[in-house]
């Protein structure tokens, strides 16, 4: 969400599109939200949440977006990160993160599924949804609201707020419901192409956004991160270290960096070398290389993951499970 205009120059091109977070309450965002119940929510406290700087759809979520072959783009590199999402009966199909830094929420439909493909930058949380829920099929926005520097989104239907890490209802009718969160994965275009050739790439959108270039320059790189102000993860912990979160359990990606094989908990974890990261040098494509990660079952299947920063994952499951190379681990307290 480029929205920084307290992230020193690291941010700088952040800084040009939108202003600095405030805190606010639903006394103020009544006359942007006229639809949404604030009287129902999980929200323990309205200083939970805070106004990222962009209004409601400041940041234009996407909808049934345009794709091409795999054999037709020429705008990607080789390490460019995408995110890949694979449904029997359909072709597979690639959403670049170059696409996703500027929008956040795709809205799409892949066969018979109708999903939301969603990134938060701040979290680096990169999770795909069935948007159905019940008998509803519902379609996302980007509501300009953080809440533990996590974005959170709402639908257009009910304008109901949902948070995007874990996929829950937390204001307004749909308090309480849980998106189903689908095997999807980060790779690099190289890899994805390599086994698709007959795949799928997002085409790009038809907006004035500087494509390829990441408006979040050196942020997992920083030793903070942006309108967070809880606890910083246990044991030790960067903030911005990557873990890998399969339901209440993270693996940390420094684990797998070490022995790119892990099989835990009944999951084999994998580890590969080749892609960017979409959150380090102003162009994506020069990004370090912060590897590729699968999480499958034990009869190999894929299963839903997010590869997201230690933070959110102790801000949104402080009793979670830290998968360390000593062993299963919780937080004091906890």
């Amino acid at each position: 969400m480029p929205r920084h205009t307290l992230i020193a120059s690291a941010l700088s091109l952040a800084l040009t599109c939108f202003g600095g977070g405030v805190s606010a309450s639903p006394e103020f965002w009544q006359y942007e939200w006229p639809r949404t119940d604030f009287e129902t929510t999980s929200v323990d406290s309205w200083v939970e949440i805070l106004s990222g700087g962009p209004p409601k759809d400041g940041i234009p979520a996407l909808s049934d977006p345009s794709f091409l072959p795999v054999s037709e783009e020429t705008r990607l590199a080789d390490r460019e990160p995408v995110i890949t999402v694979e449904i029997e009966g359909a072709p597979a199909r690639a959403y670049p993160l170059r696409y996703l830094t500027w929008h956040e929420i795709v809205n799409d439909s892949v066969g018979d599924r109708p999903i939301a493909v969603t990134f938060c930058p701040l979290c680096n949380s990169g999770i795909v949804f069935d948007r159905q829920v019940q008998e509803d099929i519902l379609s996302f926005g980007v509501s300009g609201k953080l809440r533990n520097s996590d974005m959170v989104m709402y639908d257009h239907q009910t304008e109901s707020w949902w948070q995007q890490a874990t996929g829950e209802g937390i204001v307004g009718a749909f308090t309480g419901a849980k998106l189903q969160a689908l095997p999807s994965w980060m790779e690099s275009w190289e890899a994805f192409a390599a086994r698709n050739p007959e795949g799928q790439v997002m085409d790009q959108p038809g907006y004035p956004r500087a494509y390829g270039i990441n408006p979040y320059r050196g942020y997992d790189t920083s030793s903070r991160p942006f309108l967070y102000s809880g606890e910083n993860p246990p044991f030790d912990i960067s903030p911005l270290v990557r873990v890998v979160r399969v339901g209440d359990k993270a693996w940390p990606v420094t684990r797998l960096r070490e022995t790119p094989t892990l099989t835990e908990e009944g999951l084999t974890l994998t580890w590969a070398a080749g892609a960017a990261s979409a959150l380090d040098t102003e162009s994506i494509a020069k990004g370090r290389d912060v590897g590729m990660i699968r999480v499958r079952d034990a009869e190999g299947r894929d299963v839903a993951h997010d590869v997201m920063f230690a933070f959110a994952f102790h801000a949104f499951w402080p009793t979670g499970t830290w998968m360390l190379e000593t062993g299963p681990a919780v937080a004091d307290g906890g």
